[in-house]
């Protein structure tokens, strides 16, 4: 689907600049039989936010402990940063564009063939507990067990009753981190970091330790889960842990920024997978299904627009993508803002298809629990301090096209795409985009009523709030 890696030289660099070694050329062997396949999902959590990727702040053992058993993806990302498209590019194996789930709150058609069918033929049973596909979606997939619940005590009830006759494939969803972040929390705000991305203020400290509190239970869960499959499964199986997108912040979830696309993805598997190991491989959600495909013994459809990582996963490859395209088209009414992006190992270059648009989401247009009380804080600061203006301005408005040296600044806040010393990688990677977006039918859909910038009252914080409350809001 994509070329090969960029130089191995130069990928081994990357990876020990996140604090990793690189990975021994070293071939562990498959199994010997289909395995349990165990996937833990969390709701919006980024990748930066989890011990395993170097915070120092927040409390995620569990997520450590799966690093130091297993195998760490320092390069995945999904196809789609918001709730809908991401799930349902995992149980399809198709760009939004072809699942037919564009934005967010929409979903493949329900005669559109997805995961528990592709591995039910493969002789799996195939349960889902929680949140992983969008709200409503999993009733009517074919799954043989759905519980839309997250507990250990439904999931131990399940496991503990099954008949172990078959492999299975059990898919977890928890809610958290996704907000409501909950009130009470465990972290100090006076020590909480604060990045460059973010206004200091006493609601942005209180707000992140909410959300830390929430990635803290995510990471709880997860053992839990992790425990019990260990328990009813045996060892035999690939216990996989990623995220949907990034966090509920203002350039994370609903942008293309790495904070919003760069996900956690860790993996173990006993007597395949190096404990402690490390890949660069460049992964898509997109390929999740395929990979179980293939894991299963299955032959994986020519239709699919994801592929499989299994050789990754059995140590005989570094080497996956050297592209990533990502899509976000929008959410309800509160994030009508239709993005395209490619991303090399190190640069990025995002089209905004409307920056006559505003930019807004839940944050700034929605509730306080959702971001507005920080908010708030945030433009009350903008009206004396340089950087806080700077960082409110660029929230809403966007340029036509954005371009950034991921190495020299890794959280995107410099665009060079004006820089006429860049105008031929600017010009490359626009053609790329062109290309592919020609090549998958991306007509670059609108969904919603946006909100013009020349029409601020639409916009503008504390005019426009909550007066086009969409049905849904989560």
């Amino acid at each position: 689907m994509f070329g090969s890696c960029v130089s191995s030289r130069f990928a081994a660099c990357l990876v020990v600049a996140l604090g990793f070694a690189p990975r021994p050329a070293i071939a562990a062997p498959a199994a010997a039989k289909q395995p349990h396949l165990v996937a833990f999902l969390s709701d919006d959590h980024s990748l930066l936010d989890c011990t395993v990727y170097g915070a120092t702040h927040v409390r995620t053992p569990n997520m450590q402990q799966l690093a130091n058993d297993g195998l760490t993806f320092t390069h995945a990302f999904v196809a789609s940063p918001s709730c809908a498209p991401s799930r349902a590019a995992l149980t399809t194996g198709l760009w939004p564009v072809h699942s037919g789930a564009e934005a967010n709150h929409t979903n493949a058609p329900m005669d559109m063939k997805t995961l528990p069918k592709y591995l039910q033929e493969l002789g799996y049973e195939v349960a889902v507990f929680g949140k992983v596909c969008h709200y409503g979606d999993a009733p009517g997939r074919g799954y043989d067990h759905v519980d839309e619940r997250y507990g250990p005590k439904v999931v131990r009830a399940y496991l503990k009753s099954r008949d172990n006759s078959r492999p299975l494939c059990l898919l977890v969803g928890t809610h958290s981190p996704h907000v409501p972040w909950p009130d009470k929390h465990s972290y100090d705000n006076a020590a909480v970091p604060i990045d460059s991305t973010l206004v200091d203020t006493p609601a942005t400290r209180e707000f992140r330790n909410r959300y830390y509190e929430d990635v803290t239970t995510a990471d709880r869960q997860l053992g839990e889960t992790r425990s019990l499959a260990r328990e009813y499964l045996g060892d035999d199986i690939l216990f996989l842990y990623t995220s949907d997108h990034g966090a509920q912040w203002p350039f994370g979830k609903w942008n293309l920024y790495d904070a919003g696309i760069r996900t956690p993805m860790i993996a173990a598997w006993p007597g395949v997978i190096e404990p402690g190991d490390t890949t660069d491989a460049m992964v898509s959600w997109l390929d999740i299904l395929p990979t179980f495909i293939e894991l299963a013994g299955g032959e994986i459809p020519a239709q699919f627009d994801g592929r499989s990582f299994a050789p990754v996963l059995r140590g005989q490859t570094d080497e996956h993508y050297d592209r990533i395209f990502t899509t976000h088209t929008g959410d309800g009414d509160w994030n009508v803002y239709p993005i395209r992006s490619v991303r090399t190992r190190g640069w990025k270059y995002i089209r905004n298809l409307h920056p006559e648009f505003a930019h807004t989401t839940h944050i700034d247009q929605a509730a306080g629990k959702d971001g507005l009380r920080y908010w708030r804080e945030w433009i009350a600061a903008a009206q004396t301090d340089p950087a806080a203006r700077e960082l409110v301005d660029r929230y809403h408005r966007r340029p036509a096209e954005e371009l950034y040296d991921l190495q020299a600044d890794p959280r995107e806040e410099h665009n060079l795409a004006a820089d006429p010393a860049h105008a031929e990688r600017l010009a490359e990677l626009s053609a790329e985009l062109d290309a592919w977006l020609q090549k998958n039918g991306d007509e670059g859909l609108v969904a919603g009523k946006p909100r013009p910038l020349d029409e601020p009252a639409a916009w503008a914080p504390g005019r426009g709030v909550g007066k086009r409350r969409p049905a849904a809001t989560q």
